[in-house]
This record gives C-alpha cells, structure tokens and sequence, in this order.
C-alpha cells in the first residue's frame, strides 16, 4: 500500500472529486456513512455520543455522522468550536442537514467555560481539526483538546466491553499533523482510544511517540480514485501480505538443496551461543537449501547438537569469531548475533567486508563494530542488509529528536552507503539504496524479547541465499518475522512469548502465504 503525506492526500481528493466525478459533500458522506458503520458495529446504543466539531471538513464529517448515528438510534449532541467565523461549503451543508432532522442537539462553544459535564458512559467522538492543520493548536482549540485528555477512566461494565473506549478521532487526532510534529505541542493533541482513518494510515500514526495521541488505528476505505492514487509518486509504503506474496516463489517438484543456496552465519562466542543457535534454525526455517555456521571452538557440540541440520565451521578460538572460512561456496552471508566486539574479533570482521562479494546480512555486535569504526561503513559490498534496533542505529547514524528525523536519516544512510537498513520495532522500517521506505504491518509487543533479532536474522539469511533481492529478502523477511510473532501469541501470552517460538512459527507463516510444490 502506497503512504502518502497529507498535502498529497488533498491532492488525491481533489483528483476524485474532478475525475470521479463526485461532489465534495458526497466524498464526504461518504466517509461519514464507513464513520457511522464503524461505530453502529462496535459501540452500545446505550452510550451517548459527544461530538466535538471544528470548522473545516473535519468539522463536516463529524456533524454527518452525527446525523447518520441519530437515524441509528444513539443520543447524540453536538459542540462546535466557536472560532468567529461561519461553516461554510460542506460543512455548513451538513449542518443544514443535522438542523433539518431534529434529532441531535448542537451547541456553540464559545469559552472553555460551556464545556459539557462528559458522563462516565459518554463516547467522545473528535472531529475537531484533520490534515489540514499546520501549525500547532492554540486559544480555544487548545483549550478544548486538554480538557478532553483530562476525562479520567471509569468503570467499565462487563456487558459492555466497548466502554473502554473512550474517544474516538475522526481520520486524524486533532493537534496531530501527518508527518513532522517536531514543533508541536504535545498537551494539545487529543489523545484517542481509536482513530479510524480514511483510505491509508497517515505516516505519523507509525511512529512510536505518536501512539498515545492515535490509540488503535483503523483503515477505512472511501474510494479515493485509482488511477489518481497509482499516478502520485511517493517513497513511503506499508507492506502488506499481497505484497509478500509474489515474492515467496513455489517450488518445483524437481528442486533439490542445491537450488536454494548455501548460507554461512558467523555467529556465536563465550555466553552468546543462543544467538547462533536461534539464527541458525531460522535460517534453516526459512528455506535455506545448506547452511554453514561458523562459530568458535567451544561452539561445536552446541551447533552440532542444537541445530542436526546446519553445516558447521569452526574457529580456531576457542571462544569468539577470529578467522574467516573460505568464502567461495556461499551465496550469502550473516554475520552478528553473539559474537561479542573483541579486537581480534574486529580484524576477522573486517577482512570478511574486504573479502565478500555476495551481500552480507549484519546485525548485532557486528553493528555495533561498524558504529565504532565508521570508515569500514564504505568497504561493505553493495546492497548489503543491516539490521540495527533503534541504539545501534542511534550509534551508526547519530541521534534524532523524533521519529520523522529518524527515518529521513534513514534513508539517507541507505543511500548513501548502498546498503539497505532494517529499522527493528512496531512497524520496522526497511530503507533502500534508491529511496523507499517500507513500513511492515505485522508483529506484536510479545516479540521485544530476547533473541528475536537473531531469528529476524535468520530468515533475512535464508530468503538471501535462495536468490531472492536484498530489497524483497528484507521486506519478506521482516513480514514473516513479524508473522510468524502473530502466529505464536494466538497460542502463547504475549508475556511468555520467546524467540524460539518465533522460529517454531515460520512455517505456519509460509504457509499462510500460500505457497507449495509444483503440481
């Protein structure tokens, strides 16, 4: 799915307006009617709706829905922030139209002082200000946004489990703006329990300071015109399991291991066997048809006895990575988790940077290596992958103040130095030597857990050696990570969920995707 920022959004519905053709109050109905939808299947009659209404569009879509739940049966009253001047175009034909039905009580607020009493039942509904905004709010906006955020939590009935929720946004919280809130004030955002948002999730709901404004987020599609939509360039998307599919081939019934690529995983030292252990069964989960994992001495009978199907190859350290193997047989390499950041364990890194000429899949210490020699950042092979938590990337790149800075650094890294960055957490961030960005939809809270970057490794690896892009093998491995996270919490708590169980969901997460043997 193609993210856009929000001056192109307007773009996009001027273009269905004129080329649909549809009127602007239709494109609005529009959006109020999956509004209304949304709300009649998930909220009690018995609670009574508040709407908040802004001047703009925002405004208009929350006076129509108003008028929509109203015809449903709900209790609804209506605020309109007084800000001194007249609704006009569709929003004032909505309120037209809500005057006209006499159903639904509509109150100006004038002063922060005709602020309604918000019963403990009450769903707010925020309708204040959308992506037009661009600046932060103030005066009376600002006024009404705080006193919202200050409505505390209440006892929530067993038989309606929906009283949780307790305000719900219109497309966008009020105060938030699409994509850089740098500037902003954080006090005068509203902070939704839900925003249901119109035709694509907007870029700053994926970042992590922004959840406590957007809450949970849900898409609604409004129709927003195709062609419109496929000619407007963008750099950002959000990758979702269509996009996945193509990439995951089926196999001939005539493949044998030969065909999927030999793999060679540096992994593992003195403590850290785990992580070669992990990274090396899902790289193998991943459809790897041979892998070597090369580990210190004191690593064979772990890689041996751990993981029967894995090839070993062993240092001649007894206890960390000093020594590259030959590098001919293989068609890609991993190297990171657990091999530690000693000096002679520096040397042997960089030598496999000189060495290679097939991409390397870096994580981990190995960052963490690069991050203190950043002149060897030049040396990689191109389109090499690195795969940093948000601390290794801080230590690679530099640091950010928010999320947006974040990712525009990331981007800049990838093409600056060729390689393609794997930016791990809620919604990873794959960047690309040619600009792209690619937000991943799936995972959960239960994967921040040990080791589950060695498994992300792993199939990043296995995806590689088979011949797949670095762009698809990373944008493919981190689906199926976070995949295969889903999978697991569906039968394990998010509390108890381990690495491991990641990886002893890898085929379940294939198998979702739909592939299999030639018939």
């Amino acid at each position: 799915m193609k993210l856009f920022t929000t001056k192109q959004i307007a773009g996009l519905d001027k273009y269905t307006i004129e080329n649909e053709p549809v009127a602007d109050i239709d494109l609005m109905e529009r959006a109020s009617l999956q509004i209304s939808q949304w709300l009649t299947r998930h909220i009690s009659t018995k609670r009574k709706l508040v709407f908040f209404a802004g001047p703009g569009n925002n405004g208009g879509d929350a006076l129509a829905v108003a008028r929509l739940m109203a015809d449903q049966g709900f209790i609804c009253e209506v605020f309109l922030a007084g800000l001194g001047r007249e609704l006009s175009s569709s929003p004032a034909i909505n309120r037209h139209r809500l005057e006209l039905q006499q159903k639904v009580k509509i109150n100006v607020l004038n002063s922060i002082i005709g602020f309604p009493d918000i019963k403990e039942t009450d769903l707010v509904i925020d309708g204040l200000f959308g992506l037009g905004l661009t600046r932060p709010l103030d005066g009376l906006p600002s006024e009404i946004v705080r006193k919202i955020n200050s409505i505390k939590s209440f006892h929530r009935e067993k038989q309606c489990p929906d009283w949780q929720i307790r305000v719900i946004s219109i497309d966008i919280p009020s105060g938030l703006m699409g994509e850089n809130n740098s500037g902003n004030i954080p006090e005068n955002i509203i902070q939704a329990d839900v925003t249901l948002t119109f035709q694509f999730p907007k870029i700053s709901f994926l970042f992590a300071e922004n959840e406590k404004y957007v809450g949970r987020w849900e898409v609604l599609p409004i129709g927003l015109h195709h062609k419109g939509i496929s000619q407007t360039q963008t750099n950002f998307y959000f990758v979702e399991k269509e996009d996945i599919k193509h990439i995951i081939q089926k196999r001939s019934r005539f493949g044998h291991k030969g065909n999927y690529g030999h793999a060679l995983l540096i992994s593992g030292s003195f403590g850290k066997m785990g992580a070669a252990v992990l990274a090396s069964k899902a790289c193998l989960r991943a459809g790897a048809g041979l892998l070597t994992t090369h580990v210190p001495h004191l690593g064979y009978q772990v890689i041996q006895t751990a993981v029967p199907e894995a090839m070993a190859s062993v240092d001649q350290h007894d206890y960390f990575f000093t020594e590259i193997p030959n590098l001919s047989p293989y068609s890609a390499i991993g190297v990171g988790p657990g091999i530690g950041v000693k000096s002679n364990t520096k040397q042997a890194l960089l030598e496999l940077i000189i060495k290679s000429n097939v991409p390397i899949v870096i994580d981990a210490d190995a960052l963490n290596i690069l991050a203190d020699n950043k002149t060897w950042i030049e040396k990689l092979p191109e389109n090499s992958v690195l795969t940093p938590h948000p601390g290794e990337f801080k230590r690679l790149a530099g640091e950010s103040s928010n999320s947006w800075e974040n990712i525009k650094k990331q981007l800049e890294f990838s093409t600056k130095h060729h390689v393609f960055v794997v930016l791990k957490g809620a919604f990873t961030s794959v960047s690309t030597p040619g600009g792209s960005l690619f937000f991943n939809s799936t995972g959960n809270p239960g994967m921040a857990t040990a080791g589950s970057g060695d498994v992300l490794t792993g199939i990043i690896l296995g995806l590689l050696a088979q011949g797949i892009p670095p762009e698809k093998a990373a944008m493919a491995g981190v689906y199926l990570h976070g995949l295969a996270g889903d999978l697991a919490i569906n039968q394990i708590s998010g509390f108890s969920l381990l690495a491991g169980d990641i990886t002893d969901f890898i085929g379940q997460a294939f198998l979702s995707l739909n592939p299999g043997p030639e018939k």
